[in-house]
């Protein structure tokens, strides 16, 4: 006959009440489940309220393809024309509620390794900022892909301070990790039209 000790018995029930939260991990990629507060001192992170999303509540049609941005969760989706494809993705978002544009917007204009150009409003809060960043440096606020809306300087962009994803980091525009641009870049054609929310 075994004996069991209490050491024995408080590891059993410790993986045993495990076994369904390392489950869930394994299945939702490290989102945390629907509901779910941050305690104490956490972090707040931009995955704590990432939901699908319906693409109906925010366009009548989804045209040649169909971005949502989501300041609030800190979440890109995007639908394909065709509503074959969904994806979503983590963002950085505007520091401020008064650098945030709300509102419809289209894809102007897209380009692969963007130079950057500070705005004079950018220059006014940081004189030390360069007058122009060509594309591909390493120091490049855009990354390597950008998406342009239709209104002036608000962009959707790559970046390579990846510290910034799930952040209020940005002057205005819409960050995410340089290899999820370049993923989003190839779905989205101009013409795709979006919201900020």
């Amino acid at each position: 006959m075994t004996k069991i000790n209490r050491r024995t018995l408080t590891t059993g029930l410790a993986v045993a009440l495990a076994a369904p939260a390392v489950a869930r991990a394994q299945t939702t990629e490290g989102v945390p489940p629907a509901g779910y507060v941050p305690q104490g001192g956490e972090t707040r992170r931009n995955t704590s309220s990432f939901q699908t999303m319906d693409w109906r509540d925010h366009f009548s049609t989804l045209g040649v393809a169909t971005i949502v941005a989501d300041t609030t969760s800190r979440a890109l989706h995007f639908w394909s024309g065709d509503g074959a494809t969904y994806r979503l993705y983590p963002t950085s978002v505007p520091m401020t509620d008064e650098l945030t544009r709300r509102g419809y917007s289209e894809i102007v204009r897209k380009a692969v390794a963007p130079s950057w150009t500070p705005t004079a409003s950018m220059r006014e809060r940081d004189p030390s900022l360069p007058q122009r960043v060509e594309g591909g440096d390493p120091g490049n606020p855009l990354g390597t892909h950008a998406m342009y809306l239709d209104w002036p300087a608000y962009l959707i962009h790559g970046t390579h301070d990846t510290r910034k994803i799930g952040r209020r980091s940005s002057s205005g525009c819409i960050g995410l990790y340089n290899e999820k641009i370049a993923e989003l870049f190839a779905l989205t054609p101009v013409g795709t039209q979006v919201r900020l929310i």
